[in-house]
């Protein structure tokens, strides 16, 4: 069941097998949407107690500032290097066959009531369980993608005011959050990719205090305003109180206006109290959309697709790092970020492809370039497919096996 269900962030497509939208001008969105006991210190807001803070902070009374990218390294336990990691459609047993060793495995959490992911295993939410030990036997760290508010439909704003949806949304949110506090160990949290852009281009004003949800019938947010920016703010309290090892990211949707206007639309759902920015690359490798007659998962958007990379003409690499350095500004707090969402294709000088097999710059070009990802405080890269068509280490010739593997002979990235 879950090996299709892991397919499940869209982007706006409808269904299980979409991929995320990402950004203005580089991945859009294909509905149209523009174009406890503490590891390391508890992070709350940008502030910290104890080793660290995700914004920056402190260790061993030494009065120096440690980056925030640093900072967040350590308590996961990794070097202090830009991680790489790998999600969706790279599954463990390829890792291992290739011997690829990622330092952050992503795992997607989809669907509310029956069949959602507490069902995929017994008692309800072992799932968590058995693949964060999994994952950590591997030597990586867990990352849950949550993205239980497309179960209703993309951009359906009635569910966030449904009580029968909402109740059992939020108790699979505890559930996810219990069964994080019961690993005693760091877990990084993705929390609803898109969700957020729908919010904003559905809100009045695209103002998220303006959408009514259900949030304060929570005991740990009851005093928060019962709307979709209270929403946003009862994931991160919620977190907070049930799981303070669980680092927890935002993934800004760049359909609604400019870096700083996004900034301020994500503040209000609380991404400012986060532990990390969640950068969404580009959900599907650039020739699948630009064959004649692409899969449905490809379509709905115009080129160019394929990133330049001597970031002369547009879309380009340094143009998406510039637009998500400009947001982590304007949302201020200091966050480090994390990639999201990378595909997986190999380079070619030809359009297109084939299934599983389309043709992609991004690991080629962020793998022999990660210093200026490193630069632009990025702590982390996570590579996945965002469709069931997509290229993955199981078909990209192992191109990711070999970049990686010289990445890390270089010492990698060093963090800012």
């Amino acid at each position: 069941m879950f090996s299709v269900l892991l397919f499940g962030c869209g982007g706006g497509g409808g269904g299980s097998q979409g991929g995320s939208a990402g950004l203005i001008g580089f991945a859009g969105n294909s509905s149209g949407q523009g174009g406890s006991g503490q590891s390391g210190g508890t992070a709350s807001g940008g502030t910290a107690t104890g080793g660290g803070t995700a914004g920056g902070g402190t260790t061993g009374g030494d009065p120096s500032p440690i980056p925030s990218t640093t900072a967040l390294v350590t308590r996961l336990g990794k070097p202090a290097r830009v991680l790489l990691g790998l999600g969706a459609g790279n599954p463990l047993d390829q890792m291992k066959s290739q011997d690829i060793h990622p330092d952050i495995v992503d795992t997607y959490l989809v669907g509310v009531g029956a069949g959602a992911w507490p069902t995929w295993n017994s008692p309800d939410g072992a799932y968590i369980t058995y693949t964060a030990q999994a994952i950590q036997a591997y030597g990586a760290v867990p990352m849950f993608t949550l993205y239980q508010m497309a179960t209703t439909g993309e951009g359906n704003m009635s569910a966030v005011n449904d009580t029968a949806f909402m109740t059992g949304y939020w108790a699979q949110v505890r559930l996810m959050y219990q069964r994080m506090a019961a690993l005693g160990t760091p877990v990084l949290v993705n929390l609803e990719p898109d969700f957020w852009g729908f919010v904003a281009a559905q809100a009045p004003n695209r103002d998220a205090a303006q959408i009514a949800a259900i949030v304060s019938s929570q005991p740990e947010c009851s005093a928060l305003p019962n709307t979709a920016a209270g929403l946003g703010q009862c994931l991160v309290q919620m977190g907070r109180q049930i799981a303070p090892k669980a680092l927890l990211g935002f993934p800004p949707a760049f359909w609604s206006g400019t870096p700083a206007e996004i900034a301020a639309q994500m503040r209000a759902v609380g991404a400012h109290q986060a532990d990390f920015i969640v950068a969404q690359t580009t959900d599907r490798d650039a020739g699948c959309r630009e064959v004649p007659s692409p899969p449905a998962e490809c379509t709905g958007r115009t080129g160019p697709f394929y990133w330049d990379e001597s970031n002369q003409t547009s879309p380009n690499f340094h143009e998406s790092q510039s637009q998500i350095s400009a947001y982590r500004a304007a949302l201020g707090n200091g966050l480090p970020i994390l990639w999201w969402q990378t595909p997986m294709g190999v380079p070619s000088t030809t359009p297109g492809g084939t299934d599983l097999h389309y043709r992609d710059n991004h690991v080629d070009y962020m793998l022999r370039n990660a210093q200026e990802y490193g630069d632009t405080h990025t702590f982390a890269i996570v590579f996945s497919t965002g469709g069931q068509f997509q290229t993955s280490i199981t078909t990209d010739g192992g191109q990711f096996a070999r970049l990686s593997s010289q990445y890390l002979a270089r010492g990698g990235a060093t963090l800012k």
